[in-house]
């Protein structure tokens, strides 16, 4: 068993190394993961698309256990494991196909003004409480989480009260970030499920309107999955998004003349924005999976009901896969990461995130053009959040 430690700051900070020490252990690797237990992962891309893409033999589902879930996690975050993330087929596509228009290309490219609007608004308060300011919480966080706000339909009202809740739920960093996470499920639970109630009494907008519709249509979803879709939109659509903003915003700004580059033309930042995907990779894991029969991997043999987790990370930065991997390369092209995954499970937010990521860097570097570190890059801490490669505080200032 391979020892590693993918929350530390070393790894977390400059994960090269660390992913080149794994990828010399073989192509599949045996690990103790926080909370999921020994586990194997795998280390290049492309085993990470072979596993992801073999939903037959690598399954969320073991009769009826989730794999990343134990036995002594409580009721609630059972109730909240019935989202499409964590199905096999046929219930994935069931749940998937009744949000799936809402994210369809068209209808978010429709949203780009108002995510750009959005973005341009943080951007002008980014330095009204004082400097420096914090871009993680400030501008980072805030931006995809109302956003998600906007598409899923809660009253403008609410949305103060619903994002502190969502914070709440960003701070899972090991068991005690876990049990403080109790604070803030609860209530945004209840919220939820009263939200639904009303949208069911008088009607509404957005995606939670488009959940109940369905409900009442044709039954094809329960009140127990509405309620976890809503959490995994959440979820995927805001706290991953946050961490690419920020890791972005961080490369830029330690290497200004990346920053300059991309003011140049800032047509150029689709393009960018592909490639912070994969050299960041906020998402350095997908979710465990079961294997179901017993199977050699790369001349490893893995046995049923041993767990599985695809290393996105690992296969972002596999030399055999990306030339000068470890390399920072706005202009990379083909670029071929997995910072969405592959098969069933490919992230249905992948174009809102791509849009939100490329609203906030335009919008920012637009604001304040000469944007830049306030304490040297070696001072950043990264958050100790086993799967996510997230910064915890990013200060920044202007000349």
């Amino acid at each position: 068993m391979q020892r590693m430690d993918f929350t530390s700051q070393e790894y977390l900070c400059d994960p090269v190394a660390g992913l080149a020490k794994l990828r010399a252990a073989g192509p599949v690797v045996q690990v103790r993961f926080p909370i999921i237990g020994k586990t194997w992962i795998t280390t290049t891309h492309d085993l990470a698309g072979r596993v992801l893409k073999d939903s037959e033999t690598f399954t969320m589902r073991r009769n009826g256990s989730v794999a990343g879930l134990r036995w002594w996690m409580p009721g609630w975050i059972r109730t909240l494991a019935v989202s499409m993330l964590t199905m096999d087929e046929p219930d994935h596509t069931r749940l998937r196909s009744i949000v799936d228009e809402a994210f369809r290309r068209r209808a978010i490219l429709d949203m780009e003004p108002r995510i750009f609007a959005i973005a341009d608004e943080l951007a002008a308060g980014l330095f009204m409480d004082g400097r420096p300011a914090d871009v993680v919480e400030r501008f980072a966080r805030k931006l995809p989480l109302s956003v998600i706000c906007e598409l899923l339909g809660l009253p403008a009202a609410d949305r103060s009260r619903f994002i502190a809740w969502a914070n709440g739920l960003s701070r899972l960093d090991g068991m005690l970030g876990f049990l403080r996470l109790l604070s803030s499920v609860g209530p945004m639970k209840r919220y939820l499920e009263g939200r639904l109630q009303a949208v069911r009494d008088t009607g509404g907008e957005g995606l939670i309107a488009e959940l109940v519709r369905v409900e009442k249509e044709g039954g094809r979803i329960s009140g127990q999955e509405m309620v976890a879709m809503v959490f995994l939109l959440l979820g995927a659509g805001s706290e991953t998004t946050t961490h690419l903003i920020s890791g972005s915003v961080y490369e830029l700004t330690r290497a200004p003349e990346l920053r300059d580059w991309l003011k140049e033309d800032w047509s150029r930042v689709n393009l960018a924005v592909e490639e912070f995907l994969r050299f960041v990779s906020p998402v350095q894991f997908t979710k465990p999976r079961f294997v179901k029969r017993d199977i050699e991997l790369e001349g490893v043999r893995l046995k049923e009901g041993d767990k599985i987790m695809v290393m996105l990370g690992a296969a972002n930065m596999d030399p055999d896969a990306h030339e000068h991997a470890e390399t920072l390369d706005l202009q990379r092209k083909p670029n071929r990461h997995l910072s969405f995954g592959t098969g069933i499970h490919f992230c249905l937010g992948h174009q809102l995130a791509r849009i939100e990521g490329k609203c906030a860097l335009e919008a920012l570097f637009k604001r304040w053009p000469q944007l830049e570190l306030a304490v040297p890059p070696g001072s950043i801490r990264w958050r100790q959040r086993p799967g996510l490669r997230a910064i915890e505080k990013l200060p920044v200032m202007i000349r």
